[in-house]
């Protein structure tokens, strides 16, 4: 077929270099992109105290409405702490709190800045995938601190873990609702450094059995492994990146808002297709709130879901846990081991998520 040997070694030499190029250009060739791996640390933040400064971001939506934010800083003060906005908390691009290196940088900042103990997100939204590429992880990974969030915050919470170690927190936004439930597991795991316990709340009222917030076990059983996950929409859109942790015996938790139940199946498949499904050894689905079966006839239901692709994986899983789009919240830390019953609807972590 070729005139002589060179010229067949180099049209492989060509090919070769063709095929490393394309890989490198897609993402397919791992060129030390610092992706968290076995020998990683895990770095606990230290706790909160009384009287120590928490920073307030905008990573992703803009904080417009200004009283909202005035809320959120009485709120943490009524706790015990001090409150810095970030410089562009109230700078607004489109629907973004200004532009990716704006906002990147003010969670640089804070985390480079040692009068700041803590980070929280003002709120979610859409954004935070944009700026992944633009944090300092060298800079977080010397400066380690709390940083916290939810929904569309999923994207930094598990960049941050997945790149640094460093434990990161699924709980309340300054938005949030602070309420007695959502602030004892605040101050639980985050100031009293609690091996936290997080059931669900016990309210029959008026009726013979509990109706709101029930625990429905899809899979009886006790599971261990570290806890990673966060908003499904989120983590469903940022699979294929450097930034998704490793899943390899993890106790998976998942969430989301204003989604169809056909919505919810296709990224649950999408997690089953990429693999993710087949390494954990337990289940969470906190709440999906405002998700129901679409108005057609035949619609599966998220019980349906959860038949057709947790079921068949045989490890302990449950749904209903507070985690999610709600007033009453869990605070859950990304990266530490905890312990689950699916049959109780319990989560415990096994050690203080904070030194």
């Amino acid at each position: 077929m070729f005139p002589n040997k060179s010229s067949a070694e180099s049209l492989i030499s060509r090919r070769n270099f063709i095929s490393t190029s394309l890989l490198i250009t897609y993402g397919f060739v791992n060129m030390n992109f610092n992706v968290l791996d076995d020998t990683l640390k895990v770095i606990k933040p230290a706790a909160l105290k009384s009287g120590n400064t928490i920073g307030l971001v905008c990573p992703a939506y803009s904080a417009f409405i200004k009283e909202e934010v005035q809320i959120t800083v009485e709120s943490l003060q009524a706790m015990g702490f001090k409150v810095v906005l970030g410089k562009h908390i109230f700078d607004r691009y489109g629907y973004l709190a200004g532009k990716d290196e704006d906002r990147a940088a003010d969670i640089n900042e804070m985390f480079a800045d040692k009068k700041i103990d803590a980070i929280m997100a003002m709120h979610g939204g859409w954004g935070c995938a944009r700026i992944l590429p633009l944090l300092d992880y060298k800079l977080i990974k010397k400066n380690p601190k709390i940083f916290i969030g939810y929904s569309d915050i999923t994207a930094l919470l598990l960049g941050i873990y997945s790149q640094t170690g460093l434990v990161t927190f699924h709980g309340p936004v300054g938005s949030s609702t602070w309420n007695s439930f959502s602030v004892d597991y605040f101050k639980n795991t985050l100031i009293d450094g609690n091996a936290t316990v997080m059931s669900n709340p016990v309210r029959k009222s008026d009726s013979l059995v509990q109706v709101d917030d029930r625990i429905y076990t899809i899979t009886a059983g006790k599971a261990s492994g570290k806890l990673i996950g966060g908003n499904l929409t989120v983590l469903s859109h940022i699979l294929g990146s450097k930034y998704v942790p490793d899943f390899k015996g993890a106790i998976l938790f998942i969430e989301d808002v204003q989604e169809d139940t056909y919505r919810i199946d296709r990224m649950i498949t999408q997690l089953k297709l990429a693999g993710i499904l087949n390494q954990i050894s337990g289940f969470i689905f906190g709440k999906c709130t405002d998700c129901p079966p679409s108005k057609s006839y035949g619609s599966l239901t998220l019980e349906d879901i959860f038949e057709d692709h947790i079921k068949p994986l045989k490890i302990p899983a449950f749904s209903g846990a507070m985690i999610g789009h709600i007033k009453d919240k869990f605070t859950v830390p990304i990266g530490i081991v905890a312990d689950i019953d699916a049959t109780a609807g319990t989560i415990k972590l096994k050690e203080s998520a904070v030194s």
